[in-house]
């Protein structure tokens, strides 16, 4: 495939992603697109890379979307998240939850503002922690867990490797180590 088709294939993409993602496709489309055949996964993914960047209003190339407001983003030479308000959380190796606004609801009252009486957890036993952006008060992920569990994270892409490999293109930032730094920066961010 040629240069040219490729870019028209990508921008066909995109607007089928619009159409998706704003829920303005017809349900025999969206089936297609669930039941049919695989396009190319390079084109998906750089029509999925185009279409986010042009929703921001910012400069920094998105390297990988998290979901539909946060992205890993290079920025200085360094892979970072980056919410599309602008706000930047650091370092990807870093949970981007433990920088988020949290609400825990812990008892049968926060509870009852969203879930009928006989569907909430036990309050004894569960808590649901909302993590809003720092930036834009955006709610971004929900996580219902024991009491005292840990953050969640989620998503811990190899990206060097997924890009390296995968791919098969240069990493477009600085490379680094594939390794969770959450720990660490909870360790030296604490004072005791």
């Amino acid at each position: 495939m040629n240069e040219e088709e490729k870019v028209k294939r990508v921008e066909q993409r995109i607007q089928l992603l619009e159409r998706l993602l704003q829920a303005k496709s017809p349900i025999d489309e969206v089936f297609r697109v669930i039941a049919g055949d695989k396009e190319d996964p390079e084109i998906a993914f750089d029509a999925i890379i185009e279409y986010f960047q042009r929703k921001v209003n910012w400069k920094e190339k998105i390297l990988l979307p998290i979901n539909d407001h946060l992205f890993i983003v290079c920025k200085d030479g360094k892979p970072i998240v980056k919410a599309a308000c602008g706000y930047e959380f650091g370092d990807f190796r870093v949970n981007w939850k433990v920088f988020c606004k949290i609400r825990v609801r812990r008892n049968t009252e926060d509870y009852l503002e969203i879930y009928p009486w006989w569907q909430h957890a036990h309050p004894y036993f569960m808590e649901l922690r909302e993590y809003y952006c720092p930036g834009c008060y955006k709610l971004l992920a929900t996580e219902a867990v024991p009491i005292g569990h840990p953050v969640v994270f989620e998503f811990l892409p190899d990206i060097v490797t997924f890009y390296e490999k995968w791919l098969k293109r240069p990493f477009p930032c600085g490379k680094v180590e594939f390794k969770d730094l959450t720990n660490e920066y909870i360790k030296n961010s604490i004072k005791i």
